[in-house]
């Protein structure tokens, strides 16, 4: 009897054993599923990450080739799964259970999650949303949905008036009203002073302003222009187009040197501009008899720009201010003078200041011999040679 009890023994411990163990693998479950790209093809070594929440665990798997992933062995419990590309998180789905028996297949569509994105941020800007779209919302996503609509209707209300007042001040600049676009500019300015245009345009009201009054006025309403330019370029320092016009400003109020600079740092941003940047400052100092200024930035027009004729032109004009007579009464052209002009004439030979260079050149092509000569005074030196 002892002998057939210790050959039972062990049989019972290897069952109770095998039990053990089956009972053990059926309390787990398992996740499979597939992940997509953003391309809608199948998306390899993306990582899944699935986190347990009723009790602390952590696991993670990989897709393959085939974008499948799959993790068995998971006890039964509540889970969230992650997946992540590149190092970053960019879908997840919470609350999933595993169960005994089949596993639970959980799918990742990056393509169809960019294209549910687009519609729910289209939404977001039109402030309305479709019953699909209403129903798969969370309850903070919805939140957020509604002060996005509160906000973007009170920022629609805002910028209406903005445009309104910026149109206005337009409209006042085309019609030469510089007050008014001042006074419409300025209130732009105050409801959006992170728009480089309004400060821009508000300069250029207030510069026009000055022009058109005198004395400490005057002075009083460039500085102002001057501020709004600041403004403007440091909003938006790459731009040559506002510098150009800071430094026409500057040049109106006899501020030169600070002129030539701004209008420099304009052709250095821009420097397929520059020749006309240079013009521009040239053709004001002529307007404000600064002959000699005016002529040293024709010059740097075309040394930025060789091609720019009414810079060869302006130049030319120049220097016939410069023309003396020599001691026979001959005009004496100035080096450089009768080349400008034949420079125009290369580059625009039917360009608008075509004419003028043309007798600008043949005057200097004729001698002016402003000398008496008798002409009776070869023919009495023959007679004389005959004697």
């Amino acid at each position: 009897m002892t002998h057939t009890m210790s050959w039972k023994l062990p049989l019972l411990a290897i069952a109770g054993l095998f039990l053990s163990t089956m009972t053990a693998s059926a309390q787990t479950g398992t996740f499979i599923g597939m992940v997509k790209g953003p391309d809608g093809k199948p998306l390899k070594d993306a990582i899944v990450k699935i986190e347990r929440q009723d009790i602390r665990g952590n696991y993670k798997t990989k897709s393959n080739k085939k974008g499948e992933f799959i993790h068995a062995g998971l006890p039964l419990g509540t889970y969230n799964l992650t997946v992540e590309v590149g190092g970053k998180s960019v879908d997840s789905v919470n609350g999933v259970r595993t169960r005994l028996g089949e596993p639970v297949e959980i799918n990742f569509d990056l393509e169809a999650l960019a294209k549910k994105q687009e519609a729910f941020n289209k939404a977001q800007e039109t402030g309305t949303i479709t019953k699909e779209q209403a129903r798969d919302m969370t309850p903070e996503q919805k939140a957020a949905m509604e002060k996005a609509i509160k906000e973007r209707e009170k920022q629609m209300a805002k910028n209406k008036e903005l445009n309104d007042a910026f149109n206005a001040g337009m409209e006042a600049m085309q019609a030469r009203d510089y007050p008014t676009a001042a006074e419409n500019l300025t209130r732009a300015a105050e409801m959006d002073p992170k728009q480089p245009v309004i400060w821009a345009q508000l300069a250029d009201a207030r510069a026009s302003m000055a022009g058109l009054k005198t004395g400490d006025e005057q002075t009083q309403l460039y500085n102002q222009a001057f501020e709004a330019f600041n403004q403007a370029i440091e909003l938006k320092p790459e731009d040559s187009g506002y510098r150009n016009n800071y430094g026409l400003a500057l040049a109106k109020a006899k501020r030169f040197d600070e002129a030539q600079e701004q209008l420099t740092k304009a052709a250095e941003i821009e420097p397929t501009k520059a020749g006309m940047y240079f013009y521009n400052l040239g053709a004001l100092l002529v307007n404000n008899q600064q002959l000699e200024p005016a002529g040293a930035a024709f010059k740097k027009a075309i040394e930025a720009d060789p091609e720019h004729a009414d810079s060869h032109y302006q130049l030319g004009i120049y220097l016939s201010s410069k023309m003396q007579a020599d001691a026979s009464g001959k005009m004496v052209p100035p080096e450089g003078m009768r080349e400008a002009f034949q420079k125009y004439l290369d580059l625009k030979p039917t360009g608008p200041f075509a004419e003028s260079a043309k007798g600008m050149i043949a005057m200097l092509d004729t001698q002016i011999d402003t000398e008496y000569q008798n002409p009776d005074a070869k023919k009495k030196g023959k007679a004389k040679k005959k004697k």
